[in-house]
């Protein structure tokens, strides 16, 4: 960090109260009530690992994760639930939008809280795991409903789990024979790479497919604890896949963009997605028009391997699922077709 701190503060600590934030200096004190009043609504947690990445508060990594005012700004077209989670919600825990996956959640918690997240209304610190009985009943749903092969853990960060909890999960999972696939999506492996032990590892360990899809923005990220903890990862069988969301002010260029995917391939990760920004209350400041996203990654062409492409996708809002941004989805000014063929109108395009 090159930013001024107060002497008392602690660099090994997580950074959650806007006491903290001010200590660490990534905001100035006169912005103390600002700060009360974005915690009120939006959680905020800065790792030290990811703390140590930061050089400014308004450099691609502390814009990311440093609550500002803008998040109080709420424009027509957000959404608490962006991408229709809660209306595909069966039971607590388990989010089914597609035919043939799910979504288990298993608690709403982060190693770091995004100012960007689609779900920065539901996850925080309080937000909790599902207690055993809960657990239970996204299990047996799971088990039920024989159409569904794969699973897909989020939350919040399923690698916040315990040990413990996470080896349960994924051991009943494991003993589902219509189940021939589970995929881990977590931020942690940059976010607190450290947390990742041979013990969280172990958990992980199945006779099923396991993928694990880590969120990465920037390739600053990719700090050496991270590039160590994802070669652990992949020395235990796992294929790493990223997955980014283009966002102003943080990967909104053609270098920026290139740097990111050779990054990862570099640590033997596919390029997965690239999402276009869910249009989550008080993220506008973060968004890139699609047109700008498509010039972008047209102007790699060429430039980076195959290897190094991700599929540029939106989730449109309502839960109506993924589509490619090619120009046979996007049917003109603010309209997109989604899989079954219908047009939306979208104000944030």
């Amino acid at each position: 960090m090159s930013f001024p701190v107060k002497p008392s503060f602690s660099r090994r600590k997580t950074l959650r109260t806007p006491d903290d934030l001010i200590a660490a200096g990534l905001v100035p004190p006169q912005q103390h009530e600002m700060l009360d009043d974005v915690a009120q609504h939006y959680a905020t947690a800065i790792p030290p690992a990811f703390l140590d990445l930061i050089t400014s508060p308004d450099d691609p990594i502390g814009v990311q994760v440093v609550p500002s005012a803008q998040e109080l700004e709420i424009a027509p077209e957000e959404r608490s639930d962006p991408i229709g989670d809660n209306a595909l919600s069966p039971v607590p825990g388990i989010v089914h939008r597609y035919a043939d996956r799910a979504l288990l959640k298993p608690l709403l918690i982060c190693p770091l809280y995004c100012r960007f997240c689609f779900r920065r209304e539901h996850v925080g610190p309080d937000g909790g795991v599902l207690d055993d009985a809960a657990l239970e009943q996204a299990l047996e749903w799971l088990r039920t409903h024989k159409q569904i092969r794969e699973v897909i853990l989020t939350g919040g960060d399923p690698l916040m789990l315990s040990p413990r909890r996470l080896g349960h999960i994924v051991a009943e999972l494991s003993r589902m024979p219509h189940v021939t696939t589970i995929r881990v999506h977590s931020r942690v492996p940059v976010a607190d790479p450290e947390r990742v032990t041979d013990a969280l590892l172990d958990a992980l360990e199945t006779n099923k497919a396991m993928w694990m899809a880590v969120h990465i923005n920037h390739a600053r990220e990719m700090s050496e604890p991270a590039r160590a903890c994802l070669k652990r990862i992949v020395r235990r069988g796992i294929p790493l896949l990223g997955q980014s969301v283009l966002l102003r002010g943080v990967n909104d260029s053609e270098q920026a963009l290139e740097d990111l995917f050779r990054a990862m391939v570099e640590t033997r990760m596919r390029p997965y997605y690239l999402h276009q920004l869910d249009p989550a209350p008080g993220t506008a400041h973060f968004h890139v028009p699609v047109e700008e996203g498509q010039r972008l990654l047209a102007g790699l062409r060429g430039r980076v391997t195959g290897l190094a492409w991700p599929l540029y996708v939106l989730d449109i809002p309502g839960g109506y699922g993924k589509v490619p941004l090619g120009p046979e989805y996007v049917q003109g000014p603010q309209q997109v077709k989604d899989p079954k063929g219908e047009t939306h109108k979208l104000d944030r395009l």
